[in-house]
């Protein structure tokens, strides 16, 4: 199979230290991506706040807008660490990987670092222009605050695609030759999918985070307007993208079943090919017929098990299962709780009175983030043992060098600075006293 002669021209590396490896990764992976998915919605929170305040004339909302700008600008660069330190272990970590094909994604990470530099001049312009421009001109400078945004991850998730659905180059000599960088890149399969799914995931983290800090507020009876503004935008967010997730997600499901039925049988340890497959509710019983019908939309369809391919070539099913369970899990309780508070908000135009759902909103906030990192879990352990589907194995990638664990140590003390960091900057701005930005605010034009 053609297949089989790519993946053979990339042979392993002697390297002691390959699960060290893999966990340093993750480890700034789960770092890196809750700031991804503030980066891309959360500029469109505060940016929809001014945009209320211009609207409307409520000094709420202009105040609202303004403080959450300081923490848009605080995670901006947590995300800037973060990110860099991911850049350099792709090439540390695995340089068999970007030597072979960095022609092929290098186009992504190019676009990305446009999109990084303009994202971290508008947010300055942004963020320092309150009193300086024009309350237009500067709701205007949010805008490429947002697209900007969105754009460095697009690049980088179809990077992320691709290694997924490979495409774009032939192997010639064991290196990637004739390389098409933009069908590569932009023309996978993957790429459309996981982007609807990424981009709806940050909306879900972002709101239901930002709404867990007010709902805790709430519960000790912080319930003024301004808390109130805040929790129904963030809240409205998060509720309206939730339920979208399931739709997505099924998307996602049926693609990986065509393309990666290894991962589909991962996701449910189907061991052997079925026709007419079970899916096992967590939790409960087995449902006759379901996985082939959420795969293929066909309760008779046949399900590839993991007995098509070689024990080596199989991922390591207990945590691919338990990421994706836990993912399914968490998003299903999600869309409830959504549902729940859409339904009080279009029926009573108020918010929930419930405390349930108050300290249901509380848990929501690290819950999807948990989600988060289990969907990320599922998609690149899914993939394993291979860095780039079918064509490249893992083991082919690491670098050979020594001294990972060292590194894995040191990277792990920054991370806990970091951290340490991070929640000092946002205490900090959240003692604030609230009734200096409402007297700054109130004499600031709303037009």
């Amino acid at each position: 199979m053609a297949l089989d002669v790519l993946a053979s021209a990339f042979g392993p590396v002697q390297q002691d230290y390959l699960l060290e490896a893999r966990q340093m990764q993750a480890m700034s992976f789960v770092a890196h991506i809750p700031l991804v998915c503030f980066g891309v919605a959360f500029p469109a929170f505060v940016v929809f706040a001014e945009w209320r305040h211009l609207r409307t004339g409520d000094p709420v909302y202009r105040t609202l807008a303004r403080r959450w700008s300081k923490v848009m600008l605080a995670l901006f660069a947590v995300g800037v660490v973060t990110g860099t330190i991911l850049s350099f272990e792709l090439g540390l970590l695995w340089p068999g990987f970007t030597a072979a094909f960095g022609d092929v994604f290098g186009l992504g990470f190019t676009l990305e670092g446009f999109s990084f530099f303009t994202e971290a001049i508008f947010i300055a312009i942004y963020v320092y222009g309150w009193d300086r421009l024009s309350p237009r001109t500067h709701l205007l400078t949010g805008i490429p605050v947002i697209v900007s945004g969105i754009t460095g991850s697009f690049f980088v998730i179809a990077v992320n695609a691709w290694m997924n659905s490979p495409g774009g180059f032939r192997i010639e000599n064991g290196e990637a030759v004739d390389v098409r960088p933009w069908e590569a890149l932009f023309g996978n399969s993957y790429l459309a999918h996981e982007i609807v799914h990424m981009y709806v995931a940050a909306y879900i983290v972002a709101g239901f985070v930002l709404a867990a800090v007010y709902a805790w507020g709430w519960l000790r009876g912080r319930r003024g307007r301004y808390e109130r503004t805040a929790l129904t935008i963030a809240l409205t967010a998060a509720a309206i993208a939730a339920p979208v997730q399931l739709i997505v997600g099924d998307w996602a499901a049926r693609v990986v079943a065509e393309e990666q039925p290894v991962k589909l049988a991962s996701f449910e340890d189907l061991r052997e090919t079925t026709k007419g497959a079970p899916f096992t509710i967590p939790g409960g019983p087995e449902i006759p017929d379901l996985l082939s019908l959420l795969a293929f939309h066909d309760p008779n369809a046949t399900v590839e098990g993991l007995d098509t391919v070689p024990a080596r070539d199989r991922p390591p099913v207990g945590i691919v299962r338990a990421s994706f369970l836990t993912m399914v899990t968490i998003g299903t309780l999600l869309a409830a709780l959504s549902a729940w508070y859409l339904l009080v908000r279009v029926r009573r135009r108020t918010l929930p009175s419930s405390r349930w759902f108050w300290h249901a909103a509380v848990a929501a906030g690290p819950l999807s983030l948990v989600a988060l990192i289990a969907g990320w879990v599922t998609t690149e352990v899914g993939r394993q043992p291979w860095v780039v589907y079918d064509v490249m194995r893992t083991d082919a990638a690491v670098t050979g060098a020594g001294g990972v664990p060292v590194g894995y140590a040191t990277l792990a003390a920054v991370y806990v600075g970091v951290l340490v960091a991070v929640v000092w900057i946002l205490r900090r701005l959240a003692r604030r006293p609230l009734e200096e930005d409402v007297e700054r605010t109130a004499g600031a034009p709303s037009g």
